[in-house]
C-alpha cells in the first residue's frame, strides 16, 4: 500500500474475534497434557482478574515471558499456527470482516494492534488480509527465547506508543487513526486516536463510550 492518509487499528480479542485467546490457548494446553491443571486454574484466576481491571498484566506478561526461556521459536510459531487453524479461525466477527473492507475501501492502513503474541497476531493478519501487527514481542537468541520482553510492552498505553512509531513512519499522526476494542484496559490507548470505537464493549468502556460520545458497535457473533 502506498502513501495511506489514515490507519485502522484493531485489538484482536473479543475484538476480531469473538473469544479470548488467551483462555483457548490455556484449555488446549491442558487437553493436550502440556499444562498442569493447577497451572491452568492459576491462568485462569488471573485472567478473571484481567477482565476485572485489578490484575497487574505488565507484571504478568513479563512472568509469561520468563516462562518461554530457553524454548524454541520455531515450535510456539508452528503450535499458535495450528492453534489459529483449529480454534481460532472460526471465531472471526462478521462485522469485524464488514469494517476491514470499509477501511481498505478508502485506502487505510489496516493494523492488528493486540496484547497476544506475535504468532497468533501474524495468524489473524493474514486471514484477514491485512497489512502489519504490533503485538507484545518476546526476544529471541539463536531460534530461543531468552525469557525477556521487548519493550514497551504492547497492553494499555503502551499500544498507544507503539502505534503511534508505526503511525509516525507513514507520515500519519494518531488523530488521523481509528482504534476499535472491547476493552476497559484499552482506555489510555483508545485516548490518543482521532476515533475509539468501543465494540463488543465491557461494562465500565460502555459506560465511558456512551459519556464521551465515542461510537459503539455490535460486529456479531461467527457464524454457526
Amino acid at each position: 500500500m502506498s502513501c495511506p492518509s489514515a490507519i485502522a487499528f484493531f485489538d484482536l480479542d473479543r475484538t476480531l474475534i469473538a473469544g479470548n485467546s488467551a483462555k483457548a490457548w490455556v484449555k488446549r494446553q491442558v487437553r493436550d497434557g502440556r499444562m498442569p491443571r493447577r497451572q491452568a486454574a492459576r491462568a485462569g484466576l488471573w485472567m478473571g482478574l484481567y477482565h476485572l481491571g485489578v490484575a497487574d498484566m505488565p507484571r504478568l506478561i513479563r512472568g509469561a515471558v520468563r516462562g518461554l526461556e530457553g524454548d524454541r521459536e520455531a515450535e510456539l510459531a508452528a503450535d499458535s499456527a495450528a492453534f489459529w487453524r483449529d480454534e481460532l479461525a472460526a471465531t472471526i466477527r462478521p462485522g469485524a470482516r464488514e469494517a476491514i473492507e470499509r477501511h481498505r475501501s478508502r485506502g487505510d492502513l489496516l493494523v492488528v494492534l493486540t496484547a497476544s503474541s506475535p504468532y497468533l497476531g501474524e495468524a489473524a493478519r493474514g486471514a484477514l488480509r491485512m497489512d502489519a501487527v504490533l503485538s507484545n514481542r518476546f526476544e529471541v537468541r539463536d531460534g530461543r527465547f531468552t525469557g525477556a520482553a521487548v519493550e514497551p510492552l504492547c497492553f494499555g498505553a503502551g499500544k498507544a506508543v507503539l502505534a503511534a512509531r508505526l503511525a509516525a513512519r507513514h507520515g500519519i499522526g494518531l488523530e488521523a487513526c481509528s482504534f476499535y476494542t472491547d476493552s476497559f484496559t484499552d482506555l489510555a490507548a483508545m485516548e490518543a486516536f482521532g476515533e475509539p470505537v468501543a465494540v463488543h464493549p465491557d461494562p465500565r468502556l460502555r459506560r465511558i463510550a456512551r459519556k464521551r460520545g465515542w461510537r459503539v458497535e455490535t460486529w456479531g457473533p461467527p457464524p454457526g
